[in-house]
């Protein structure tokens, strides 16, 4: 063949293969993406071929999104005007979020709670002033699970004095929106994180499982991983955890007031259960059995462990000699991992 002709062949598979190479998508990486959601954190580890500045764009829209729908802070969110009864119409993400809550509630005999948003305002854990001494049992009557329902897609109240409060469900659901949202750019590896609740898919950058950590839970331990009391393997699985010793404050007679109220009792859940984290498939029901855990207190909720051992739980209780003790089902002993001392 003619030099010429050779040289000429060969540019133009050269050129070929180039195009060919400029049209695939990046070599897939593991990224960091870091943030601000729901007024926390977020954290994302991901193998990807989607820029970090993608992902970051795509957590931004669900943050938006999110508070928009379920903010109790922001008065004009979906979930306001609900609670103003200025609208009665549901979006996907409450329509879904009150269902779950439903299940829950039922599971746990009415100790897990939607409608606790009065007590937990007049208890001073919304953006309202706290009452000294809130008259509850005028607020109980608004409280219960069963005072809501969904009716063609309308949110159905026995009263109009009843409100929600989705901020035991919230976080852990828009996790799992984060976690769709990577799925739809094709990663199989990644762990989405806010505000300590996660949800993890596949394998980490070293192609073990994810590891997550447990806080020790004393009072003032307010730096998350500063001191963990112990590590969980996760692949595949959300992890929530709830806890009564950050969200606190206490009273004039020196009680403390925590965040988590029983809403049979409509006063603040404080008993030596000091954190319950739960493994579920998915983050916003691993949210809500964990506040359901903490609401019921040390023994309900002990009792309510042994007798499902199928489920995934970790227990840290206050041992009463400035210690704790530690307390978790067969379901969840496989996935720990002691700390190194």
């Amino acid at each position: 063949m003619d030099m010429r002709k050779l040289f000429i062949k060969n540019a133009l598979i050269i050129l070929a293969a180039a195009v060919a190479a400029a049209g695939c998508s990046p070599r897939e990486r593991y990224v960091a993406v870091d943030g601000t959601m729901l007024g926390t954190t977020v954290h994302v580890s991901a193998r990807t071929s989607a820029a970090p500045s993608e992902i970051y764009a795509g957590l931004m829209r669900i943050d938006r999104e999110a508070k928009a729908s379920m903010s109790v802070f922001d008065e004009s969110s979906l979930l306001s005007r609900l609670n103003a009864n200025t609208t009665d119409s549901l979006d996907l993400h409450i329509a879904r979020n009150i269902a779950l809550a439903d299940s829950i509630s039922r599971l746990s005999g009415g100790r897990y709670d939607i409608t606790v948003k009065p007590l937990v305002e007049a208890w001073g854990f919304v953006a309202k002033r706290r009452i000294e001494h809130p008259n509850v049992d005028s607020l109980l009557q608004f409280v219960g699970y069963d005072k809501i329902g969904i009716e063609h897609g309308r949110l159905r109240k026995s009263d109009p004095r009843v409100q929600i409060d989705l901020n035991s469900i919230a976080k852990g659901y828009t996790v799992d929106l984060a976690a769709a949202m990577l799925d739809s750019l094709g990663s199989e590896d990644y762990i989405v994180e806010i505000g300590g609740e996660i949800r993890c898919r596949g394998v980490n950058s070293r192609g073990t499982a994810w590891v997550v950590g447990i806080d020790s839970p004393y009072d003032g331990n307010d730096d998350p991983g500063r001191d963990l009391q112990t590590g969980i393997s996760l692949s595949g699985e959300s992890l929530a955890t709830s806890g009564n010793y950050r969200r606190y404050y206490i009273d004039a007679e020196g009680r403390k007031v925590a965040h988590t109220i029983d809403p049979r009792t409509g006063r603040s859940c404080v008993s030596r259960l000091l954190s319950a984290t739960t493994v579920a498939a998915d983050c916003a029901e691993a949210d809500a059995l964990s506040t359901m855990f903490m609401a019921m207190g040390a023994d309900e909720a002990l009792a309510f462990a042994d007798s499902h051992p199928e489920l995934p739980v970790y227990f840290i209780l206050d041992d009463g000699a400035d210690g704790f003790e530690i307390r978790c089902t067969p379901a969840m002993r496989d996935r720990i991992i002691p700390r190194s001392r």
